[in-house]
């Protein structure tokens, strides 16, 4: 008895083993970042900066990023739906799947991938060129009220995303029409920053990272934070929309999805790899830079949220006006 209890003990033990192995995942080649934006915007950004980090762990033989700009995000994402079940593809997630999906700029969902997290919050900055006439959120309103067509506002990439959400919340405030307003899309903010200070945009809405060098240069006024409080960091000194009577509290998530079909383990590895990143320095460093918050998500968080967003982006929309009845 003793001899079958001792073979059985042996026989379970190796299964355990075998089964932990056959659960464990790790790259085995390049794992490739598709933006899905032009270089130099808020999805690049945070991209780059999480391919060093990755590239600090040891499991990756290496990482890339490859830039696929075009239709909001869809040239990105429908490449990425064409590696299903492969987990070395990865690619930028943030609100523009969300509301491509619900102004029929694209049929993919969420839903047709694997979303795997969620890194950082972004709030939307409000700013224009430093000799503009527009020096404040009231100065701003009031030039809405005088004449909502009047003044361009950029933004990238796609309509109907966050920027432009808090574009229609500036509007309602000033009791203007947010269908009225004249906006200007841009493949990235790191344009629309270039066509402000060139004078061709009067407002520039978006990622604060875009724009905060420009301020320090003097060749950009900062007007207001879609930010429920002021913020640290580079962004400590920005007034926010809301302390100027302006009720726009807003911002972006910036994140990762993988291709449809990834298994439990290759899904945990990368819950893992997320959660080793942003325990670095480095990281820190990059919130502050960027004017970012923390907000790591795990893949089954980050679908929880992708769900709530819905419905929660469906209905601003919907409320100004961009929706199609």
């Amino acid at each position: 008895m003793r001899s079958l209890a001792s073979g059985f003990v042996w026989v379970v033990g190796l299964a355990v083993a075998g089964g932990a192995a056959a659960q464990e995942w790790k790259p085995v080649r390049n794992v490739d970042i598709v933006v899905a934006s032009g270089a130099g915007g808020s999805s690049d950004r945070t991209a780059r900066v999480v391919q060093k980090l990755l590239q600090a762990n040891a499991a990756f033989p290496s990482v890339s990023v490859t830039n696929r700009p075009g239709g909001g995000g869809t040239v990105a994402w429908t490449y990425l739906a064409q590696q299903p079940g492969d987990p070395h593809f990865i690619a930028t997630l943030s609100p523009t799947m969300v509301t491509n999906q619900l102004l029929g700029v694209s049929k993919l969902r969420y839903t047709d991938f694997t979303p795997l997290s969620i890194m950082l919050r972004e709030y939307v900055l409000v700013s224009v060129s430093a000799d503009s006439p527009i020096t404040s959120g009231k100065a701003l309103l009031e030039r809405i009220r005088q004449a909502p067509s009047a003044l361009s506002f950029a933004f990238s990439a796609a309509p109907g995303n966050h920027n432009h959400v808090v574009i229609g919340m500036i509007f309602k405030a000033a009791g203007a029409d947010p269908k009225l307003s004249k906006v200007v899309i841009q493949k990235s903010g790191g344009d629309g920053a270039i066509s402000v200070m060139g004078g061709h945009i009067d407002v520039l809405v978006g990622a604060p990272a875009n724009v905060l060098p420009h301020i320090q240069a003097g060749k950009m006024r900062a007007i207001g934070l879609s930010a429920p409080q002021r913020q640290s960091g580079e962004s400590a000194q920005i007034p926010t929309l809301r302390e100027q009577g302006i009720d726009a509290v807003f911002y972006s998530w910036r994140g990762f999805l993988g291709a449809k079909d990834l298994t439990p383990a290759q899904i945990a590895f990368w819950d893992a790899a997320f959660a080793q990143a942003i325990q670095a320095e480095e990281w820190k460093q990059d919130l502050a830079k960027n004017a970012w918050a923390e907000d790591l998500k795990s893949a089954a968080e980050t679908r929880k949220h992708l769900d709530s967003e819905q419905a929660q982006i469906a209905m601003m929309l919907g409320e100004l006006g961009l929706l199609k009845r």
